[in-house]
């Protein structure tokens, strides 16, 4: 009488579990080259967003007859802004109502303003990723140079307007 066996060898399962562990091996690296670049292009999508709202506050402030002229490099840091000098228009407070999510930004926010608007706005979204505005200064390659810095960011991020 003959008899059939059920189920798998030893050697079969271990070949399995190789095959798994090898496409494994290829999958962990990229998915974290889709996480970076995820992260940074949310960091980027933050940065342009907080643009829009500063560009609406200034607006808004200059409609009420306030004063925007010049040049200023504004901040934001520990919830309260700063280097804004029409603070009695209650800028922040404007800013913050155009961009309602401004105290889930895990950092800094530094901007430009030049003669009434916004042209570039660095955004550090948490330790490691930071975006800008106007963007593409900020890569999956380049992260790690603005990694921290809004102001170096900031500064690229006007270079990229001006050019």
């Amino acid at each position: 009488m003959k008899t059939t066996k059920k189920g798998f060898t030893l050697i079969e399962l271990i070949v399995v579990i190789a095959i798994i562990g090898v496409l494994a091996a290829i999958l962990v690296p990229s998915m974290l080259g889709y996480v970076r670049k995820s992260k940074i292009s949310s960091a980027n999508s933050t940065a342009s967003s907080i643009y829009k709202a500063i560009n609406s506050a200034i607006t808004e402030i200059d409609e009420a007859g306030g004063d925007i002229g010049g040049t200023v490099t504004i901040s934001y840091s520990n919830g309260s802004w700063t280097d804004f000098s029409p603070s009695a228009n209650n800028f922040g407070s404007k800013v913050e109502n155009f961009f309602k999510d401004i105290s889930k930004v895990d950092g800094d926010i530094k901007a430009r303003v030049e003669d009434g608007s916004c042209i570039a706005v660095a955004v550090e979204t948490d330790a490691t990723y930071t975006g800008t505005y106007p963007s593409g200064v900020v890569t999956s390659e380049t992260y790690t140079t603005y990694k921290g810095n809004a102001d170096l960011a900031l500064e690229a991020a006007i270079s990229v307007y001006n050019a």
